[in-house]
């Protein structure tokens, strides 16, 4: 059933993904091992759209998909038994409200292992420190799919600096991010699809895979 269920994610069956996990978990199987199986058919997909085989549609839809199961598993699991590879604060920046971009890596970033503080969008740099300072996360996220959107990435890197949060590392997404803006930004990277942020992300904090 284990093997069906992956199939089922990655094919982006999401009515029978969600049905079998059900039963699943009804057979007697183990709400760890689901995220697993989850985990590990995210990585799939993710692997696939940096191959060209799925697009943004099939990312989203997984990471529906994958949103949809957590909502019955997570609270059949303790927290102690959720291996966290650490912390992410992420949010699009002030002046844009697209959020399709920073949901899918949402889901696959919680998918890896991190714990996610979604801040939502159009987020002043203010709130970025807040909650920087309360949760005092490994990484900060910031998306913008407007160029806009990339002067409040650089205003939000200086807030945090100014507010002596300099450990903190920072990666920015998005339609309008490359290189010379992630230089401008004074970040530490950037990433163009949610897959390779994820991996990225592990890479700032250390973590291999």
């Amino acid at each position: 059933m284990q093997e069906e269920l992956f199939n089922k994610i990655v094919n982006m069956d999401e009515e029978g993904s969600i049905k079998l996990a059900k039963e699943y978990l009804d057979g007697g199987g183990k709400p760890q091992e689901l995220l697993e199986i989850c985990r590990r058919a995210m990585d799939a997909i993710g692997e696939k759209f940096e191959k060209g085989e799925y697009f943004l549609s099939e990312l989203l839809l997984g990471g529906e998909i994958f949103k949809g199961i957590m909502e019955f598993v997570l609270p059949l699991i303790e927290e102690s038994e959720i291996e966290k590879l650490g912390t992410i604060v992420l949010g699009t920046v002030k002046d844009d409200i697209h959020n399709i971009g920073k949901d899918i890596f949402k889901a696959f970033a919680q998918a890896a292992g991190f714990e996610v503080i979604d801040l939502g969008v159009d987020v002043p740099e203010e709130k970025f420190v807040e909650a920087v300072k309360e949760h005092k996360p490994d990484i900060v996220g910031m998306s913008c799919l407007i160029t806009a959107g990339i002067s409040s990435m650089k205003k939000t890197r200086e807030a945090l600096r100014a507010s002596g949060l300099e450990n903190v590392k920072i990666i920015i997404g998005g339609g309008r991010v490359d290189e010379s803006v992630r230089q401008f930004v004074d970040a530490d990277a950037w990433s163009d699809d949610a897959a390779r942020g994820v991996r990225i992300c592990k890479e700032l904090i250390g973590v291999e895979g």
